[in-house]
């Protein structure tokens, strides 16, 4: 099976298929559910970081106005922990003893018949502590050290032999604060017990795994448990998990016996939901004078839930960024009194990479080479740890276009000498890669009477376009114009689906789509194969093409018919097929399965008395395999470049370290990038289709934000000769 015309449906930038609905206001979000007899839940919530509830008196809340439930760990059932995903895992059930881990912990529900007569009567609920004494620091010598939590520590070599060879080697070590995910829509979670059917609209990035969890943790079967996300209101990592507020909501539905709703406070989301955890990272690099990269040490410690196993292999990427022969990383958590860390967009990339690409440039300056020839001279030209080639490497031409649209020929190699009126101008540049994740996913496929084709999975668009780029692709492969095909999402009675996260959905799911769509257009092939009646007998697929809603012999479209000519003549209201997709093994390929490659050149204004920063040029150059459509995948590298810019300048949760308060949970003081700090951008994708996918994509919902805050350092010494090693960067750390 052919298909002709091939990209006019992919790769231009379409619209939004979704948008009519969104900017009509017709797209339903968790938020705008109500249901009837809906009543509405507020959380209970700790006020130490450590210790033991002694008492908790709900009296108080009962006699309130409007109440009709209040569940603490006193009166709440038995609830087993969910499973716990690969590389996401999952936290303990709520409730289930009386031991307070962080500040913000969940303590308990209150169901009233409104959302404020539920907030008051849970601030009336009175909570005595014996409290203990939070372990809040990663050098603190209380904390449980945790070792190779998850089997990735990498030696590959002689490290110690490489650095003993090296003419140069820098030590430094680098810091990263916590960050925490601020989606504009409140997570929310509405539950409905009916019959024995748990029906739950959910905030989440992933149904299909709620409905498993859900059905775990409360005892039912999966086919009784549907879970709806057809709208997300951003989620950038919170959403992966199934947090214990969502469990909470569904336990209050069933104490209540009545549809029940909770959206979280904007103060709750940073307690309830993960953050980006903090980090800190010794990377020595050594190098020989001719410029070659011969030893690479990167040690990283992160903090992880006293219960909890959140995974952030942090200096993972370091084993495959560069060629080099002696590669070593090793990864440790400790186990602080603060709430769960949790994936946040480019979780572990975002913080490893601004340790090692600021050690690069830290190399070349010592070396007095280029940043960016020192880059193109230690480029790995096959995985170094797997000595395979991969399925797909565009990132010299990243370096290079990126170099040529930036105007990086410009750049002086003295820190501090270019200047623009009283501006400090810094160029800086670092290397990007995401490493390849991808889930086993499902979908189905199906060709209407009419000729129209629908296209259902369980997978959710969190904002990045997956209903357009779905749609697109299915109305590629069976020749229909985009308007012809709808894409449903969001809903776990659909297709398996894995999370919209890691970058790995589009690879996913359009792998299942392209399989599915490829086994409908067979399924239509054998029904005519045999029917005198249609032009296409005898026709094998190989010898059928797909255009215009018709199949047609290969090199003659005149000899063809419509998919509702067929389904008509057989006396088929549809005909549907699956699809399934698996993620590839290097094993099988001979090759190593590349995720997204990429750089980013970076341009920034340094006031030279007052050390005012500023952003002024980002240039964004990406190897995402096949783009399906331009304008959302640009938007993609757009919105991370922002975030990127947020973790380099002003992201910051800060944590009391006396008493295990966030200080700055409100809009009002945790600072992310306005417009007026969001500079000129340019965005350019090279490279072909992936071998890995056959669909030929990559994802590239992380890359966008990888590198933009060690672009920035970069940028800042060579501005001011100031090297900044801990984020955010800030006007003191600038002050001469």
């Amino acid at each position: 099976m052919t298909t002709a015309e091939t990209g006019r449906a992919v790769g231009p930038g379409l619209d939004r298929v979704d948008a009519p609905l969104k900017v009509t206001g017709a797209a339903l979000y968790p938020n705008d559910v109500s249901w009837p007899g809906m009543a509405h839940a507020a959380l209970v919530r700790s006020t130490v970081a450590a210790g033991r509830v002694l008492d908790i008196d709900v009296a108080p809340a009962r006699r309130a106005p409007g109440v009709l439930a209040a569940v603490t760990h006193l009166n709440a059932p038995r609830l087993a922990r969910g499973p716990r995903p690969p590389m996401i895992g999952a936290p303990p059930a709520p409730l289930q003893d009386d031991r307070v881990l962080h500040h913000g912990q969940h303590l308990g529900i209150v169901v009233a018949e409104s959302p404020e007569q539920a907030r008051h009567a849970a601030r009336l609920v009175r909570v005595e502590y014996e409290p203990a004494e939070a372990v809040l620091d990663l050098d603190d010598a209380r904390a449980e050290l945790l070792v190779d939590p998850w089997g990735l520590d990498t030696e590959h070599g002689d490290v110690d032999a490489g650095f003993a060879r090296s003419d140069v080697v820098v030590e430094e070590t680098y810091t990263t604060p916590d960050n925490t995910n601020n989606p504009l829509g409140l997570m929310t979670t509405v539950a409905s017990w009916q019959g024995g059917l748990l029906t739950v609209q959910d905030s989440t990035q992933w149904p299909s795994n709620v409905r498993t969890t859900l059905a775990a943790v409360f005892g039912v079967p999966e086919s009784r448990v549907r879970v709806l996300a057809p709208f997300v209101g951003g989620g950038f990592g919170a959403g992966l998990r199934v947090w214990s507020h969502v469990l909470l909501t569904v336990l209050a539905a069933r104490e209540a016996g009545r549809p029940v709703k909770l959206v979280l406070t904007r103060p709750e989301m940073f307690t309830s939901v993960g953050h980006r955890p903090r980090t800190v990272q010794r990377v020595r690099v050594g190098a020989t004078r001719d410029g070659t990269l011969v030893a690479v040490e990167h040690d990283s410690v992160a903090p992880v839930a006293m219960d909890d196993d959140n995974v952030e292999p942090v200096s993972h990427s370091s084993t495959f960024s560069y060629a080099c022969r002696g590669i070593r990383t090793r990864d440790r958590q400790a186990r602080l009194t603060v709430p769960s860390p949790g994936s946040m967009r480019a979780p572990a990339e975002a913080q490893g990479n601004f340790a090692l690409e600021t050690a690069i440039d830290e190399v070349a300056h010592a070396l007095g080479m280029d940043p960016l020839a020192f880059r193109l001279h230690n480029h790995a030209d096959d995985h170094p740890l797997l000595g395979l080639p991969w399925s797909s490497k565009a990132l010299k031409e990243c370096y290079r276009l990126g170099a040529e649209r930036f105007g990086w020929s410009r750049r002086t190699p003295e820190p501090g000498s270019l200047r623009d009126g009283r501006d400090l101008v810094g160029y800086g540049v670092a290397g990007v890669c995401y490493p390849f994740i991808q889930f086993p996913c499902q979908a189905r496929v199906s060709v209407l009477g009419d000729g129209s084709a629908h296209v259902r999975s369980a997978a959710t668009d969190i904002g990045t376009g997956t209903y357009t780029v779905m749609t697109q692709l299915a109305a590629e492969l069976l020749g229909l114009d985009v308007g012809r095909v709808r894409f449903d999402p969001g809903d776990s009675d659909l297709p398996y689906a894995p999370p919209a996260g890691g970058s790995g959905l589009t690879g996913a799911l359009g792998n299942a789509v392209h399989a599915a769509c490829r086994r409908l257009v067979r399924d239509f092939c054998d029904l005519v194969r045999d029917d005198a009646a249609s032009p296409l007998l005898g026709a094998a697929p190989e010898e059928v093409a797909v255009a215009g809603g018709r199949l047609h012999r290969v090199g003659d479209p005149g000899r063809g018919e419509s998919y509702a000519d067929i389904l008509a003549r057989h006396g088929l209201a549809e005909l549907g097929a699956d699809g399934r997709s698996a993620p590839p093994r290097a094993e099988d390929l001979g090759m190593a399965p590349a995720g997204a490659f990429g750089a980013k050149f970076v341009e920034v204004r340094v006031d030279a008395e007052l050390r005012l920063l500023r952003v002024a040029r980002v240039v964004s150059v990406v190897d995402g395999g096949r783009i399906l459509n331009e304008k959302t995948a640009t938007s993609q590298i757009v919105g991370g470049t922002v975030g990127g810019i947020g973790q380099a300048l002003f992201e910051d949760t800060v944590t009391d370290p006396v008493t295990g308060r966030i200080a700055n949970a409100t809009f009002g003081d945790y600072l992310v990038p306005v417009h007026a700090d969001v500079p000129d951008m340019e965005v350019l994708f090279v490279g072909g289709p992936d071998r890995a996918s056959a669909t030929g994509t990559k994802g590239i919902g992380e890359i966008g934000l990888v590198g933009v805050a060690a672009a920035v350092g970069n940028a800042v010494f060579h501005a001011t000769g100031r090297r900044v090693r801990s984020l955010p960067i800030t006007v003191e750390q600038l002050l001469p």
